[in-house]
């Protein structure tokens, strides 16, 4: 006689995924019930046009036409004036490589940074130099040209 496939742990967990079952079913008729009794549903919030959340639905309104080349997407590069571009200005040296043959100039005005190449230079500088010196219009944007060390 051939003995049963179905050991004593299999029945056990077979009798525990029913039981598991059983209370789901219990539960989802709870929930359904309660949901009729309290008039059914979730309730809904509105958002109106000020980004306020609302019990009321709003009206309906009518679209207004944005013309898309008005709105920007990133800030604008600031434009230089001749005169900006003609005032001698004043900065700190934030870093420099004699061996590659630029570096950088923090502006003491607007801490804005600026390119310095070694052709654009007068006098040697290095790092944390104070200098004075004009800006160029370049291919990426403001160079620094005829840089001076300030004594």
């Amino acid at each position: 006689m051939a003995r049963s496939q179905q050991t004593f742990s299999k029945r056990e967990r077979e009798k525990k995924r029913l039981e598991k079952r059983k209370e789901k079913q219990k539960k989802r008729e709870e929930r359904k019930a309660e949901s009729e009794e309290s008039g059914g549903g979730i309730p809904f919030a509105y958002v109106d046009k000020d980004g306020n959340l609302t019990d009321t639905p709003q009206e309906k309104r009518t679209k207004s036409d944005i013309d898309p080349s008005s709105i920007e997407v990133s800030t604008p590069k600031k434009v230089y004036t001749e005169e900006e571009l003609s005032l001698v200005r004043t900065g700190k040296v934030s870093y420099f490589d004699h061996s590659k043959g630029f570096g950088f100039i923090i502006d003491n005005l607007d801490q804005e940074k600026y390119f310095c190449h070694h052709t654009g230079l007068i006098d040697d500088i290095s790092e944390n130099d104070t200098v004075t010196f004009e800006l160029e219009k370049g291919l990426k944007g403001m160079n620094a040209v005829k840089v001076t060390l300030v004594k």
